[in-house]
C-alpha cells in the first residue's frame, strides 16, 4: 500500500502535467486566436482534461485544494470554446479566470503544506 504522502506527491504531479498543457495551449491558442479548426482541437483536450481532473484520486491531505483546480481546466475549457465561436472577449475572460484559479489552488495547497512541482 501507498504512503499517503506519495499519494499526494502523485496528485501533485499529476495536477502539475495538468496545468502546464492548459496553460501552454491557452498561450498557443491566444497567439494564434484566428485558427479556428486550432481552436477547435484545443477544445477537445480542454475538455478531456476535465474529465481527467473529475476522475482523479485526491488524497484527503489536498482535498480542499481540489474544486480550484477543478475550476482551472473547465475555465481553460470555456476558453477553447469561445475561441472556436470567435469570441475574443470571453476567450480572454476564460483565460483570465484559469489563471486566477490557478493562483488559488497554488496558494490552498501552500496553506496545507504541499506545493506542485514545478515544470
Amino acid at each position: 500500500m501507498l504512503a499517503l504522502p506519495a499519494l499526494a506527491g502523485s496528485y501533485l504531479n499529476r495536477a502539475a502535467l495538468l496545468i502546464s498543457e492548459g496553460k501552454r495551449e491557452g498561450d498557443y491558442l491566444r497567439s494564434r486566436f484566428s485558427d479556428k479548426e486550432l481552436a477547435r482541437i484545443i477544445h477537445r483536450l480542454a475538455t478531456a482534461r476535465v474529465e481527467a481532473a473529475s476522475a482523479m484520486l485526491v488524497p484527503k491531505e489536498v482535498v480542499q485544494a481540489h474544486p480550484h483546480l477543478l475550476l482551472v481546466f473547465e475555465n481553460y475549457e470555456r476558453a477553447a470554446d469561445a475561441a472556436e465561436n470567435v469570441q475574443a472577449e470571453h476567450f480572454l475572460l476564460f483565460l483570465q479566470r484559469a489563471n486566477d484559479e490557478e493562483r488559488t489552488f497554488r496558494a490552498v495547497l501552500k496553506q496545507l503544506g504541499w506545493e506542485i512541482p514545478p515544470d
